[in-house]
C-alpha cells in the first residue's frame, strides 16, 4: 500500500545546487524517521542525513554545512537540499522511511520503505 517516489536528481556543476524530494503515499498512519542514503560505484552505502518526526536532524560529516534535510508532514514528503555540490557527491541517492501503515482491515504494521533511487552527478 505504501509507495515512495523520488525526484530531483540530475546533473549539476561543482558548486551548484540540487533539491531531492521523496513523497510517500498510501495507507499511512504515521511516519517516524526519514533519511537519505547514497551509494557510489565501488563504495559502501552511506547515510547522508536523517530527520525525526520532531524535526531533529543529523548529517554525515562530509555534507555538514552544505546539505539540509527537511520534511513536510502535510505532504508526507522529505527533501534534501544540496548546495555547494562537489564531484564526490556523485551517487545514487535513496530515501528511507519508517512508516506505520494500515491494511484494508485496519491492522497496523511498521517497517522501513525505500525509494527507487535518483542519480546525482556532479561535474568538476
Amino acid at each position: 500500500q505504501v509507495q515512495l517516489v523520488e525526484s530531483g536528481g540530475g546533473l549539476a556543476q561543482a558548486g551548484g545546487s540540487l533539491r531531492l524530494s521523496c513523497a510517500a503515499s498510501g495507507s499511512i498512519f504515521s511516519i517516524n524517521v526519514m533519511a537519505w542514503y547514497r551509494q557510489a560505484p565501488g563504495k559502501q552505502r552511506e547515510l547522508v542525513a536523517t530527520i525525526t518526526s520532531g524535526g531533529s536532524t543529523n548529517y554525515a560529516d562530509s555534507v555538514k554545512g552544505r546539505f539540509t534535510i527537511s520534511r513536510d508532514n502535510a505532504k508526507n514528503t522529505v527533501y534534501l537540499q544540496m548546495n555547494s555540490l562537489k564531484p564526490e557527491d556523485t551517487a545514487v541517492y535513496h530515501c528511507n522511511t519508517f512508516i506505520t501503515s494500515l491494511d484494508p482491515l485496519g491492522l497496523r504494521s511498521t517497517r522501513a520503505y525505500w525509494g527507487q533511487g535518483t542519480q546525482v552527478t556532479v561535474s568538476s
